[in-house]
């Protein structure tokens, strides 16, 4: 069932070996899972060999728990010998020839379109088709899928019941946005979709993500794997659906699955992938078990399966984790819905990670424009000479008298006739988008100030601990009592404490705070300490959990693993769900977001155009821009500047974050540029960021003859030189928020140094 394995025999699982006589009778009961409670060594071999080396099999070997091991094996060895009845057979047949209509119409109205088909594939439908009806079983309300472009039309169009009149629209070069809108749109294979469907007597609501053609990031090819789960774990905290109130935030919710489909050699390729698995079960992360289709059709554009990978399967990454794995032959769609009903049933049961390989083909090559035979043309010699999938399981039914030859046809015409008609509304279509509001074209000036009292009473409750606490005396002397003597004395407020009052003051007015990165609890220069550490118990405790007794809002802090990609691809997710929670990820150094270059490039900076909320009160860079309108507040905080700490370790890369800004050059900014960017150099401006510079108190305006622009750090080594020359001439404006680029307001700044050249 594996394309290029041949199955081996093992001298070991040979009864001759043994002394053993085929034709002995034993008792099955309490060994095999067979209706049989007995038989002969001959109908027991030949029972294990249907059961794990025929269409469907299993690994479930690595699994660390006793109790999962013994349940895979009764289930799969019970499974094979369930029927499928007669009305899902007749559901799932007309599933997939629809599928298959819709690829030959496209190929004939649609001659040059690069479609990414699902032909070979089709029994993804079957998969998810079975996905859906035990889901919605179990109690499940919502899925959040992330995919790549194979086989997204068909899905989109059939199960989850997407216009084609959207799709239609985008090949024939119309936008899915309304006109005066500010996007550039996305290509058709990006498309995405959000649905209520009846599925049975029950209501599911199901997400399909956007794709950014870099496979495994949302779970696309590289990108949407991390995406989709930070979104599952932000959507069931948004149905209450579990408990995060705890600093391990440990129990997952029940409502909501995460469908997770991978292309093969992507899912083998993409290093994000084992990044993401070793999320699934950290506190934070988990999202109760994701379920994974990997699509295999054996090829990578161009790349046989055989030199895509240094391992036997495409899934044996899934081992690193202890995942079960169920292989399937695509070939047959009732035997991948049964791969299906294990998987969900696994995932529902132990709440952890599942597999399933579906062994299949691609019917023509990476792209319907592309010819596979200049480098695969013994494969696909083969392939051109098969019957379709649809075609071979139609037949089957029609074999069994479940259908009729012209059921079938009926079925292929009545669906083919659906799509023209669709196509002829094209013309007079509109882009189907209700409550769209776009950001403001001029900058807006937010009103971020606190009652001097409230902050007070947040910044005394940030250092507050339990009677019975046991705090580390060096935080007891430095973080609790110097905050404490700060705020008594008036003195100066810290880089952490307007941190603390900025969290603090949100999460009192209703919002949540999540902060994610690699050692925020305690900051990577032991600033924060957001989270305290019982010196005996080891118990954590975070303070400004506890504000008062009917506080709405709550802090996350999240101290991740050492990733950055999938971990800023996660916050991505959790950013997109609900603009009430304010979702911040941290580099351990600001160099550091390199390593997340492509969730940056693919998703924040050129995901959405978005109205602020108040992202400005905890600055550094939010988020946003024009091709999905995908509306997200995320904020990523990148300490940089430190001296003698090379190269990897002084600088943020605000050039190229500038560079992926959409700032104008020929007009001012407004509020709808793609990214804010700051660089604040006072706590102060952490806090509020509420203006563009800094005005200049020790110079004159009318005496100073040189206007100096500078921005971050390099502010406090010009401002001491200025005191040591005694240049009261000279001005220092501060430029803190560079994109939008504040054009008037420094334009009104400068003007007050007239004398100046």
């Amino acid at each position: 069932m594996h394309g290029g394995m041949n199955r081996v025999t093992l001298p070991a699982l040979d009864p001759k070996r043994y002394g053993l006589d085929k034709q002995e009778r034993f008792k099955f009961s309490g060994i095999l899972s067979t209706a049989s409670e007995e038989g002969t060594l001959q109908e027991a071999v030949q029972f294990l060999e249907k059961t794990y080396c025929d269409k469907i099999s299993a690994e479930f070997e690595d699994l660390e728990e006793e109790e999962e091991i013994e349940w895979f094996t009764k289930r799969i060895e019970q499974i094979g010998s369930e029927d499928v009845d007669k009305d899902m057979q007749i559901a799932l047949a007309t599933e997939l020839l629809k599928s298959q209509t819709l690829d030959k119409f496209l190929a004939t109205k649609f001659v040059t379109l690069k479609r990414y088909g699902g032909e070979g594939a089709e029994s993804m439908m079957a998969f998810i088709m079975e996905l859906l009806r035990l889901s919605a079983k179990d109690g499940v309300e919502q899925i959040v899928i992330g995919m790549p472009h194979r086989g997204r039309f068909n899905l989109l169009t059939g199960l989850l019941r997407l216009s084609p009149v959207q799709l239609f629209r985008k090949f024939k070069g119309l936008s899915e946005f309304p006109t005066n809108v500010k996007a550039t749109g996305d290509v058709a294979s990006h498309l995405i979709s959000s649905v209520d469907l009846n599925v049975g007597d029950k209501s599911l609501h199901v997400t399909v993500l956007n794709n950014p053609s870099h496979l495994e990031f949302v779970c696309v090819h590289k990108a949407v794997n991390p995406v989709s789960m930070g979104k599952t774990r932000a959507r069931q905290q948004s149905l209450d659906d579990g408990n995060y109130s705890s600093v391990n935030a440990l129990r997952w919710g029940t409502k909501v699955i995460n469908l997770q489909i991978h292309g093969d050699a992507a899912f083998t390729g993409q290093g994000i992938n084992q990044e993401t698995l070793h999320l699934s079960a950290l506190p934070h992360f988990e999202v109760g078990g994701s379920i994974h289709l990997i699509v295999n059709n054996q090829l990578g554009f161009t790349t046989p399966t055989e030199r895509g990978k240094s391992s036997r399967h495409v899934t044996d990454l899934a081992k690193t984790i202890s995942a079960p794995v169920v292989h399937v032959n695509g070939d047959f769609p009732e035997m991948v819905m049964k791969a299906a009903c294990l998987a969900v049933e696994y995932q529902r049961i132990f709440r952890k990670e599942v597999f399933v390989n579906m062994n299949c083909y691609r019917q023509w090559g990476h792209n319907e424009l592309d010819d596979p035979t200049f480098t695969n043309p013994a494969l696909y010699r083969i392939i051109h000479s098969r019957r379709t999938v649809p075609d071979m399981y139609a037949a089957e039914l029609v074999k069994l008298g479940v259908l009729t030859s012209d059921d079938v046809t009926n079925i292929v015409e009545t669906h083919n006739g659906w799509l023209s008609e669709e196509l002829k509304k094209v013309d007079a279509s509109k882009p189907e988008w209700s409550g769209l509001k776009q950001a403001p074209a001029a900058v807006t000036t937010w009103d971020t100030g606190v009652e001097q009292q409230l902050l007070r009473y947040v910044a005394t409750k940030s250092v507050a601990y339990p009677h019975n606490f046991n705090i580390h005396p060096h935080l007891l002397k430095t973080h609790v009592k110097g905050r404490l003597n700060r705020l008594t004395e008036g003195s100066k407020i810290d880089w952490s404490t307007a941190e603390a009052m900025a969290f603090g003051s949100l999460m009192y007015q209703g919002f949540n705070v999540r902060i994610s990165g690699q050692d925020v609890g305690r900051g990577t220069f032991s600033q924060r300490h957001a989270m305290l550490v019982d010196q005996v118990t080891d118990d954590m405790y975070i303070p400004l959990n506890d504000l008062s007794d009917d506080q709405a809002g709550h802090l996350e802090v999240v101290n991740s693993n050492l990733s950055e990609e999938a971990v800023l691809g996660f916050e991505y997710g959790m950013s997109i769900e609900s603009p009430n929670n304010l979702i911040i990820w941290e580099a351990q150094f600001g160099d550091f977001f390199t390593g997340a270059q492509i969730i940056v490039d693919t998703f924040i900076t050129s995901g959405e155009s978005m109205t602020k909320l108040f992202l400005k009160e905890v600055p550094m860079v939010s988020c946003s821009t024009a091709k999905w309108m995908m509306c997200t507040g995320l904020v990523m905080l990148l300490p940089h500047g430190y001296d003698g700490a090379g190269p990897e370790h002084s600088s943020c890369r605000l050039e190229r974050l500038l560079q992926l800004s959409d700032s104008s050059e020929v007009s001012p900014d407004g509020e709808d540029v793609n990214i804010h960017v700051a660089n604040p150099t006072t706590p102060a401006q952490y806090f509020h960021l509420l203006r563009g510079q800094a005005s200049d108190v020790e110079v004159v305006a009318n005496k100073v003859r040189r206007v100096i622009l500078v921005s971050g750090k390099h502010y406090y080594a010009l401002h001491k030189h200025r005191r040591n020359l005694d240049a009261s001439d000279i001005a220092i404006v501060r430029l803190e928020g560079l994109s939008p680029f504040p054009t008037l307001q420094l334009q009104q700044e400068l003007a007050k140094y007239r004398r100046a050249t």
